[in-house]
C-alpha cells in the first residue's frame, strides 16, 4: 500500500471530521444540547448517526477478517449485529425515548428509584464501554502499522486525541452530525473499491475460494515475519527467503520447505510461488480446515461449535439493547415515534452495509491468503485494492479503504467516549456540568488506550463479541424486565446485574487475560451469553418475586409515562434540569 495515499485519505478524513464536527459545535448552547442533542434530532439524521457509530472497526475490519480465516460460519456475526435492532425495536426503543433519561443509570434509577441499582449499572456501562473501546483502537494501531510503519500502540493514541477534542468540545450535538458524515464515508469506502475489485476478479477468471482445506496463493506473493513464527507446512514447498529459517541464514537464495515444523526468524521475507499451500502457525494447526455450516462456528473452536454458535446468537441480538454509546443515541429522538422511526431506518442502512463486507471476506481468502501466516486477518480490507488492482488505482482506492477504516475508528470511539464520560461525569465526579464532563473524557479514553497496548492479540470482532455478551448479559434484563414488568425491584435488579452482568463481565476479563486457553472451562468463560443471560434473567425474576414490597410505590406512573403515547401524557420526557450554557 502506497503510504503517501494512504496517509492523505486518513488526513482528509480526520481534517472533514474536524470540520463537520465543528458545525455541531456552532449551534450547542446549552447542557442539553451537549448531552443529548436537545432531544431534537430527527428520526433521518439520527438513524445516519446510529449506523455511523454502530458500524465499527468490527465491522468495517474485522467481520471480513474472520470470513477469511474461518469460512461463512462467520456471517452469523453481521446477522447478530442487525438483527439486533429488531429486538430494540420491538421491545426498548420508544419506551426507553419516553424514560426522558440521559444514561442506563438514568433510567435504572427512574424506574427503581433505587441508587444502588444506578452504581451498579455505572460500573457495567463503563466496563462495556472499555471493553468495546479495545478493539476500536486495536484496529486503529493496525491500519496505522500498515500505512506508515509506526508501532501499534501509535493508531490507538491518536485516534484517542482527536476523539478527546472532539467530544470534550462539542458533545452530542456536534458528534451527531459527525455520525452521520461517516456513515456515508465508510459505506462509499467500501461499496467504490469492491467494484473494481470484482471486475478485477472477473478479470482473474473468477476463482472460487476453497474452505474445506487451506488456502493456496494465487499469485507470487511476499510475506514478513516481523516476528518469529513456527509454521507448520503440509506438503514441501520451494520458496525464496531473505533472513533465518530453522537457524539458517538465507540472503534471497531458493529453499525447500519441507512437510512438518519451520521456524521463521524475526525480519524474514519468504517469497511464495502460485499455487502453493498457505502455511499456517503451528499454533493453530489443529484448526487448519475451516468448518462447514453443519458444524457451526467450528473453526477455532473445533470441540464446541454449536455451542459458541449460541453464544454469538444471544450476545449480538440481545447485547446491542444495551449498548451504551447506541442507547444514549435514542435520547436524542423528539418522542417514542421518532425512535420507532429511526430504529427502522437503522435496519436499512445495516443491511446495506453488511451486504459488502462478506465480500471482502471472500476474496481476502483468494488474493492475502497470506494474512492467515502473519495473524493479521483484520486488515483484509485495506490490502485487497492493492493486490487485485496496483497501481495508481489501486493506490487511491486503498486511501479511500483507510480513510473509511479511519471513520470507523472515529465514530465509535467518539460515541463510547461521550457514553463512558457522561456516566464518570455524573456518578464519580461531582456534578458542575459540562466542565466536569470535559474532565471525564480524560480516563474515559485513557485507560482502554492504555490497556491497549496490553491486550494486543485478539480478534476484533472477537473482542466485540465479548462486549456484547457483557451488555446482554445485564442490561438486557433490565430493560425488558424494567420497561415490560411492573414486578421488576431494587434488589431484584441488584442480583441481576452482579450475577448475570457481573459473571459475563468476570468471564470475558479472564479471557482477555489469557487464562483458561483450551477446554470446556476456555469455552464456557469465551462464550458466556448462553449461561449468563438466563442466570441475569431468573435472578432478576425471582429475587423479585420474594420482594414483592419493595416494588417502587411510582411503579404504575412510570409504567404509564414508558408505554403511552407522549401525546396522552403530555410530555416527552423528564424535563431538562441543567440550563449551564454548553460553551
Amino acid at each position: 500500500m502506497n503510504q503517501t495515499y494512504a496517509i492523505a485519505g486518513v488526513s482528509a478524513v480526520v481534517l472533514a471530521t474536524v470540520l463537520v464536527g465543528a458545525l455541531g459545535l456552532r449551534i450547542s448552547r446549552t447542557t442539553s444540547d451537549f448531552y443529548v442533542a436537545s432531544r431534537s434530532v430527527p428520526p433521518r439524521l439520527n438513524a445516519f448517526a446510529v449506523s455511523g457509530e454502530y458500524l465499527s472497526a468490527a465491522s468495517f475490519l474485522g467481520v471480513a477478517g474472520l470470513v477469511l480465516a474461518r469460512g461463512p460460519d462467520m456471517l452469523w456475526f453481521p446477522i447478530g449485529y442487525t438483527a439486533g435492532f429488531l429486538v430494540l425495536l420491538a421491545f426498548v426503543a420508544a419506551p426507553l425515548r419516553r424514560s426522558g433519561a440521559y444514561t442506563l443509570p438514568d433510567f435504572a434509577e427512574a424506574r427503581l428509584e433505587s441508587r444502588a441499582v444506578r452504581r451498579i449499572a455505572s460500573v457495567l456501562v463503563v466496563g462495556v464501554g472499555w471493553l468495546y473501546l479495545l478493539p476500536q483502537l486495536r484496529g486503529a494501531g493496525l491500519t496505522l502499522r500498515l500505512l506508515t510503519g509506526a508501532p501499534s500502540w501509535s493508531g490507538g493514541l491518536v485516534v484517542a486525541t482527536v476523539v478527546t477534542a472532539a467530544v470534550a468540545a462539542g458533545g452530542m450535538r456536534s458528534i451527531t452530525f459527525v455520525q452521520a458524515f461517516q456513515y456515508w464515508l465508510k459505506l462509499t469506502a467500501l461499496l467504490v473499491p469492491a467494484v473494481f475489485l470484482l471486475l478485477a476478479w472477473r478479470a482473474d477468471h473468477t476463482p472460487a475460494p476453497s474452505w474445506d482445506e487451506r488456502p493456496v496463493f494465487q499469485r507470487s506473493t511476499q510475506v514478513r515475519a516481523d516476528s518469529t513464527l513456527t509454521l507448520g507446512v503440509h506438503e514441501p514447498v520451494r520458496v525464496t527467503v531473505t533472513g533465518t529459517v530453522d537457524g539458517q541464514a538465507m540472503d534471497g537464495g531458493p529453499l525447500t520447505l519441507d512437510a512438518g515444523t519451520h521456524r521463521i526468524g524475526p525480519d524474514t521475507t519468504l517469497r511464495f510461488p502460485p499455487g502453493a499451500r498457505v502455511p499456517l502457525p503451528a499454533e493453530g494447526g489443529a484448526h487448519a480446515v475451516p468448518s462447514s455450516w453443519a458444524n457451526p462456528l467450528s473453526a477455532g473452536r473445533a470441540q464446541h461449535g454449536l455451542y459458541s454458535t449460541y453464544g454469538v446468537i444471544l450476545a449480538t441480538f440481545l447485547g446491542t439493547m444495551g449498548l451504551p454509546h447506541v442507547v444514549v443515541r435514542f435520547y436524542t429522538n423528539p418522542d417514542g415515534r421518532a425512535a420507532r422511526r429511526t430504529t427502522v431506518a437503522v435496519l436499512g442502512l445495516l443491511g446495506a452495509f453488511y451486504l459488502l463486507i462478506p465480500l471482502y471476506g471472500v476474496l481476502g481468502r483468494l488474493y492475502a491468503p497470506d494474512l492467515l501466516l502473519t495473524g493479521d486477518t483484520d486488515a483484509a480490507v485495506l490490502v485487497l485494492p492493492q493486490r487485485l488492482i496496483g497501481g495508481v488505482g489501486g493506490d487511491l482506492l486503498g486511501a479511500l479503504v483507510a480513510g473509511g477504516a479511519c471513520a470507523a475508528f472515529l465514530s465509535t470511539v467518539s460515541g463510547l467516549t461521550m457514553s463512558v464520560a457522561g456516566v464518570l461525569a455524573q456518578d464519580v465526579l461531582p456534578t458542575l456540568g459540562i466542565r466536569h464532563f470535559r474532565l471525564a473524557t480524560l480516563p474515559a479514553i485513557a485507560v482502554p488506550t492504555a490497556a491497549n497496548a496490553v491486550v494486543s492479540d485478539l480478534p476484533v470482532a472477537d473482542a466485540v463479541g465479548l462486549a456484547f455478551a457483557v451488555s446482554a448479559s445485564s442490561f438486557c434484563p433490565l430493560l425488558v424486565l424494567g420497561i415490560w414488568w411492573r414486578g421488576l425491584t431494587p434488589p431484584g435488579a441488584v442480583a441481576g446485574l452482579l450475577l448475570g452482568g457481573g459473571s459475563a463481565l468476570t468471564a470475558v476479563t479472564v479471557t482477555i487475560a489469557g487464562g483458561a486457553r483450551s477446554g470446556p472451562l476456555h469455552t464456557l468463560l469465551a462464550w458466556p451469553a448462553v449461561w449468563s443471560v438466563p442466570v441475569g434473567f431468573a435472578a432478576m425474576v425471582l429475587i423479585s418475586l420474594t420482594t414483592r414490597d419493595r416494588v417502587p410505590a411510582s411503579a404504575a406512573a412510570t409504567m404509564a409515562r414508558l408505554h403511552l403515547p407522549e401525546a396522552v401524557t403530555g410530555r416527552a420526557g423528564l424535563p431538562d434540569t441543567d440550563p449551564e450554557p454548553a460553551v
